[in-house]
């Protein structure tokens, strides 16, 4: 019986296009999660811009360029990049949502008090997290 040779390791040159393809499959979920939240408004939508951002910053530079260009976006992506800055508008509107995604929660999951609390206090953490950040210019 003859036994097969064992395959080659992967060449650094086929690794590095590996973790790239992987980057950029990163990217573009990101992207869709961030149009995603873009329509629905108790999801966010800059965090994931920021990590595609990050994403394609690994990966296409291209692609990055164009999340940083975006008349739309690119003002608070690139804000976020220079000075992990948050506009006020931003913080306002998160900080809104992050407050009607709980009443919602609290409204149609009528949770028992224990994840209640416990959704509280992951809510507000990261409205804390958000309040804290620098105000963008």
């Amino acid at each position: 019986m003859a036994t097969e040779a064992p395959a080659d390791p992967p060449t650094p040159r086929r690794l590095h296009a590996a973790l790239r393809l992987g980057w950029l499959a990163l990217g573009f979920l990101f992207v869709a999660l961030g149009v995603i939240g873009a329509l629905l408004p108790l999801m966010p939508t800059t965090i994931f811009l920021i990590l595609a951002t990050g994403c394609f910053a690994r990966s296409s530079p291209r692609l990055e360029a164009w999340l940083l260009d975006h008349p739309r976006f690119g003002p608070t992506l690139r804000a976020w990049r220079r000075d992990r800055a948050i506009p006020r508008r931003a913080k306002m509107l998160a900080c809104s949502g992050i407050a009607g995604g709980y009443a919602l929660f609290l409204l149609t999951a009528a949770p028992r008090w224990p994840l209640a609390v416990a959704v509280a206090a992951i809510m507000a953490g990261c409205a804390l997290y958000i309040v804290t950040r620098r105000t963008a210019r």
